[in-house]
């Protein structure tokens, strides 16, 4: 799942330009990251019948990355407006993990108290804010630990950033 406001920041801030039609959205992902479909599946953002709009569709993960503080703010008032949203909707009704990685500074008492709602319902925040630590040579170093970060809350082995000490 793909905001309008994520293909704009992908465009200015990459050199990779995503077609906004899912169908071309789709090859261009495939292609760009040489999986298959069953690899890789894109929702568009009014997919209401995506397995992830659902509780007995849902993932038992989901993480939203960068998470806008507009989303967050959605996701705190439980507001649905598109299907980023429902699906985090339904990752809190259902109990399962939800990781939002919120890349807004500095941040607003309102963009707080949303994020303190978001960790009293059990959401994990992760502000995009690398460490320093394993010095870091590049942007991409940067991006790879944030990633390394993500996956370690979500149990899966990494190999980007040794972790504390290693």
């Amino acid at each position: 799942m793909i905001s309008k406001a994520a293909l704009m920041v992908v465009a200015m801030e990459t050199d990779l330009k995503l077609p906004e039609k899912i169908s071309a959205l789709t090859a261009a992902l495939h292609a760009h990251f040489k999986v298959d479909a069953s690899q890789l599946k894109i929702y568009g953002r009014e997919d209401w019948t995506a397995p992830v709009a659902s509780g007995s569709g849902a993932p038992q993960s989901m993480v939203i990355c960068p998470c806008s503080t507009g989303t967050l703010s959605a996701i705190a008032t439980g507001a649905s407006n598109n299907l980023i949203e429902r699906a985090a909707d339904v990752a809190l009704k259902e109990r399962r993990q939800l990781i939002v990685v919120p890349r807004e500074s500095p941040l607003s008492s309102i963009h707080l108290q949303n994020m303190l709602t978001l960790s009293e319902a059990g959401v994990t925040i992760m502000p995009a804010s690398p460490g320093y630590y394993h010095k870091p040579g590049s942007i991409n170093d940067m991006v790879d630990f944030m990633v390394a970060r993500v996956l370690d809350h979500l149990g899966l082995q990494q190999n980007l950033v040794p972790r504390w000490g290693e």
